[in-house]
């Protein structure tokens, strides 16, 4: 028996409304049936299809514009106001973007609120918000952002309705400026905020920025690298100034090399009551490798224990002689808790940025650096860059490192939308096929295919070389390669021992080291297994980690082979010496010495039917050499130095020819070659330094 198909539940009012509109428009005639009834089915199919965009905006009092945005904030891309949107999702608009006068008390939120945001909107603890967000799933701190779907469910457990405020529309990709540059402008320092754990880093921003970052954090402690930002006012004038805020735990330490290798300014926080810790000497060693300048900043002056005397002659014990003790290294106390102090750190940056005389041009191609990256569920790849060159713009084809793609949107450090970054900005870009990886630079190409082809090559690139045995990595016996003649070249030297004493004496040992020829750099100097963090310095600065009775933990061998450090350990003095000195002669340039062959007088000289010049010569001392340099001298002046291309025996091509013999020699490159000439034969050969 055939399958009956149901009858739709509005087929008798379909075929009712056919019945009344064929009566108006007069007897049925062939064909009439079947076209009014695709008429109705078309205007039923756009019944179930939903609500257009422009008819709803128009409802809620919106611009098509800000329709379309806001429905991109919640995830759902439209082609423009003519699209249709399901009732489901039209009716969570009607409820999100209520008008004035809705029957519940409406909140006004930006389309970026926080849980912080919503939490003091309606009055209530962010904590209870926490909870309430934890029950639909969602795990986020007070500082992050929540969506507007959320937000709007978690008003209406409060009996409270939520209205959005829709920023501007984001516009497309501006038409690219074209012509000379505007050449290079003063642009806002870079400045990093190092030090150790719990000292204040991020209160410090905090109080500068006017915001609450430290609350937000885990356990009170930064678990990313954060950028911002701010505007300040110094002496009347309004200046910025970009901070970047690296963590101050031990595990991320390689976190805080990152921070220091983009930075203008290192800003080391040292707590008052505290002193030099741990973190604050591998921060002080970071940004001495990144050859940055350093200006700390003494805080927590407002507790009863503060010893910033203390702190000062700590500073001058590791090489940071602060400037009341005849040194160049500014130490300014602060209290980041109640902004004790900060107007004078400001004050000191933008003074040292006026000295450094930081530029970048504008119109120049955009360049920058990736900060972080991170995917996001419904966002995709979202990475913080900092501009360094030229101005970054909406719509750009970009590639950074191995990712690829097209800005579609970018947000300041508050979250605000914005259409362009200028340089020493920090922004987060969206539209790349992937999350780079933290330091990736960022470059501006012609267009999206341009990208994605220079990506596919790194990539394949960065496949040769993990398939590859070779390493460029520095070590003892490699120091050789690399060096530019004429340079003084520098090795640079982690030091590990088994107690205080072996550290100084080893350290000891290097500065009696001669030094006329070969720079001997310690960068670091310690106590104890040779740790992932030293391993991470000699990643980043090119170094050789050497321990001195003791020896790497297991983290540290694992982290060494994989970035291809060179770690040695002795237990004898002496042979420690020993090989630092050989390693040293190693990058010296090599000595060579000039060794005579042998001697050949020209008698004549032929053509041959290609053009070239044969010397006929008689060999009056030692032997003559094919290949070997050659040197001829026409009375007392040198005409030519090159080398013997061929050298011949009548007809047949010999290796040498010793005295007494005749042949013919071709000089390479060489034509000009006369009767009585002389022509040197001798070589260049290496020989031991002493």
């Amino acid at each position: 028996m055939p399958m009956q198909l149901a009858r739709p539940a509005f087929a008798g009012t379909c075929n009712a409304s056919m019945r009344r509109r064929r009566r108006r428009v007069g007897p049925d005639v062939s064909g009439c049936t079947v076209r009014w009834e695709s008429i109705l089915w078309n205007e039923v199919n756009k019944a179930m299809a939903g609500t257009r965009v422009s008819d709803l905006a128009k409802e809620l009092g919106m611009s098509n514009a800000e329709m379309v945005q806001a429905l991109t904030e919640l995830g759902i891309a439209v082609p423009g106001p003519a699209a249709l949107i399901d009732s489901d999702t039209a009716q969570d608009l009607r409820e999100l973007y209520a008008p004035e006068g809705s029957t519940a008390e409406a909140v006004e939120l930006p389309a970026n609120a926080t849980v912080k945001d919503l939490a003091e909107a309606l009055g209530i603890a962010a904590s209870d918000l926490q909870k309430k967000l934890m029950d639909l799933g969602v795990l986020a701190s007070i500082n992050q952002r929540v969506n507007p779907e959320d937000a709007r469910k978690l008003a209406a457990s409060y009996g409270r309705a939520v209205k959005i405020k829709v920023a501007p529309k984001v516009q497309g990709a501006p038409t690219r400026r074209k012509g000379p540059a505007t050449g290079p402008q003063s642009r806002p320092p870079i400045v990093t905020v190092m030090g150790h754990v719990d000292h204040g880093k991020t209160t410090l921003l905090d109080n500068i920025r006017q915001t609450n970052v430290v609350s937000g954090e885990y356990g009170g402690i930064t678990q990313h690298i954060g950028a911002y930002q701010v505007e300040v006012h110094v002496e009347g004038e309004s200046r910025r100034i970009t901070f970047l805020d690296t963590p101050g735990h031990a595990a991320f330490t390689a976190m805080r090399a990152r921070g220091a290798s983009v930075t203008d300014i290192a800003v080391l926080v040292v707590a008052a009551d505290d002193g030099i810790m741990p973190q604050t000497q591998e921060a002080i060693d970071h940004a001495r490798a990144a050859e940055v300048p350093i200006v700390v900043a003494i805080n927590k002056m407002d507790r009863p224990d503060a010893n910033p005397d203390r702190i000062k002659t700590q500073l001058a014990e590791i090489g940071l002689v602060p400037r009341e003790y005849g040194g160049e290294v500014e130490c300014i106390p602060i209290s980041a808790l109640k902004g004790e102090g900060i107007a004078d750190l400001l004050e000191n940056l933008v003074f040292l940025a006026d000295v450094l005389d930081l530029k970048a041009d504008p119109a120049a191609p955009a360049t920058g650096v990736i900060v972080e990256a991170r995917l996001e569920v419904g966002r995709g790849a979202v990475a913080t860059a900092l501009v360094r060159e030229g101005t970054l713009r909406c719509g750009d084809s970009i590639v950074c490192g191995l990712a690829s793609g097209k800005i579609r949107a970018m947000t300041d450090d508050r979250g605000e939308r914005v259409n362009r970054a200028a340089p020493a900005m920090p922004v987060e870009i969206i539209g790349l096929s992937q999350a780079p990886q933290a330091g990736d630079a960022l470059e501006v190409v012609r267009d999206e295919r341009t990208a994605r082809q220079i990506a596919q090559n790194r990539a394949e690139a960065a496949r040769s070389v993990r398939t590859s045995q070779k390493t460029n990595r520095v070590t003892l016996e490699s120091l050789l390669s690399g060096v530019a003649q004429g340079e003084k070249p520098e090795l640079r030297i982690v030091v590990k021992g088994d107690v205080q004493g072996s550290v100084e004496a080893v350290v000891g040992l290097l500065d009696t080291l001669p030094m006329d020829e070969v720079d001997l750099r310690v960068l670091r100097s310690g106590v104890g297994a040779i740790t992932e963090n030293d391993v991470q310095l000699a990643a980043a600065s090119g170094a050789v980690i050497i321990g001195f009775n003791t020896r790497a933990d297991q983290q540290a061998q694992a982290a060494a082979e994989r970035e291809h450090i060179d770690i040695r350990t002795y237990q004898v003095i002496y042979e420690l010496s020993s090989a630092i000195e050989r390693a040293m002669k190693g990058l010296l340039a090599p000595v060579y010495e000039e060794a005579h062959l042998g001697k050949a007088e020209v008698r004549a000289t032929f053509r041959t039917p290609r053009g070239t010049i044969i010397a006929g010569c008689y060999v009056i001392d030692g032997k003559v050499v094919r290949n070997a340099n050659a040197r001829v001298r026409r009375g007392r002046d040198v005409v030519f130095t090159g080398k013997i291309d061929s050298l011949k025996h009548i007809k047949d091509d010999v290796r040498e020819m010793a005295t007494g013999f005749e042949c013919g020699i071709v000089l390479d490159g060489y034509t000009d070659v006369q009767e009585g000439d002389v022509i040197e034969a001798y070589e260049s050969r290496q020989v031991e330094r002493v």
